[in-house]
């Protein structure tokens, strides 16, 4: 972990705008939640809706884009990226400093609104509020890494990286079950399965298999990441 990267990702993940698209999706789903929770029907199909859904199938996603994709692709669009690769850092300090920096960002505003929605919407019952919690942790990990990867490698980082969220984790990943398998939504879902009560959640990917994609993939975009930057550098000094 380098400070200095550390404070200048901080200060470009937290500025005005970016900071306020922020708090809009955490803010909807904490009234949605309030909402939800003052309605008649079953609490139990609600709460494993609206977190599986709105939270770990949309909150986590879109905050993970706007996260990993602001914390590299805005520098190197706008040239400043420069001033810390002239700085004698190995590359991969650089990324895992600011993917440490996503990830923490990601949790507090996708985790945190997630568990205080859970209890909102079925208190500590079957741990339901703990297991999503947990779920958005590892997947909003995950969705950091591949998103701090397409900020790297591609100038359209934010587009590539709604095609994916919203193609491949929403649509195939929804409807088509064999797809599901190599979706980190699902392999979110999973670990929350495994948290919560027997029967609260059900998941279509065993943990055995997801607990070591989310791994795989994490580390296999940090370090293509890594390269990558290593890469940029050349083609600079080239």
């Amino acid at each position: 972990m380098n400070t200095t990267v550390a404070r200048l990702t901080v200060r470009g993940l937290l500025g005005r705008r970016r900071g306020l698209l922020l708090l809009v999706v955490p803010a909807l789903l904490l009234i949605i939640s309030v909402i939800a929770a003052n309605t008649d029907g079953d609490k139990h199909d609600l709460t494993v809706k609206i977190l599986g859904q709105l939270s770990l199938g949309t909150l986590v996603p879109i905050l993970g884009l706007v996260v990993g994709t602001g914390a590299i692709a805005t520098e190197i669009d706008d040239g400043s990226i420069v001033y810390l690769l002239s700085k004698p850092l190995p590359r991969r300090l650089i990324i895992t400093t600011k993917l440490a920096v996503a990830v923490a960002v990601t949790w507090a505003f996708a985790a945190v609104p997630t568990f205080v929605a859970g209890l909102i919407l079925y208190g500590t019952k079957d741990d339901l509020a703990l297991a999503f919690t947990v779920g958005t942790l590892v997947s909003g990990a995950a969705y950091s890494a591949l998103f701090l990867l397409l900020g790297v490698v591609t100038r359209h980082a934010v587009v590539a990286g709604l095609a994916y969220a919203l193609v491949w984790e929403s649509l195939v990943g929804n409807f088509v079950k064999g797809a599901r398998t190599l979706s980190v939504q699902q392999w979110g879902l999973s670990v929350a399965e495994a948290v919560a009560g027997e029967g609260a959640i059900t998941a279509d990917v065993a943990l055995g298999v997801a607990v070591p994609l989310l791994v795989v993939v994490t580390v296999a975009a940090t370090v293509l990441a890594s390269v990558k930057l290593a890469g940029l550098t050349l083609a600079a000094e080239d």
